[in-house]
């Protein structure tokens, strides 16, 4: 069984710092790529950004590219979200995804899921 558990996350002010780490027990038989989503009160669901697993190739929503970088760690099925220069709009609870699932408009869902982390940027 896979459970996929997030950390990292607190309160900030506008323009810090944070990282947020997710890390996975029991190994998926497929695991591509992993990544985060964030929803905000009252929003869907967002993707933040992604990285493969095989070849470290990264992608980033618009809204974070240039401030957020996201790496990892194989031999521990582990990622980690480095966000810089945050925003009050960045203010979210951060999910950690393993195995986006992608329709239309891009990742929209995930195999597996951490149960979230609050982030909360003070102007």
């Amino acid at each position: 069984q896979v459970q996929v558990l997030e950390s990292g996350g607190g309160s900030v002010q506008a323009g810090g710092s944070l990282r947020l780490s997710c890390s996975t027990s029991g190994r998926p038989a497929r695991m591509y790529a992993m990544g985060w989503f964030r929803q905000a009160p009252g929003k869907d669901r967002e993707f933040v950004g992604i990285i493969t697993m095989s070849g470290g190739n990264s992608y980033f929503a618009n809204s974070v590219k240039g401030r957020f970088t996201i790496s990892r760690d194989n031999a521990k099925n582990t990622v980690y979200l480095q966000m810089n220069s945050l925003k009050p709009e960045d203010t979210a609870v951060y999910f950690c995804a393993v195995n986006p699932i992608y329709g239309s408009e891009g990742p929209y869902d995930a195999e597996y899921w951490g149960q979230g982390t609050q982030v909360t940027v003070s102007s």
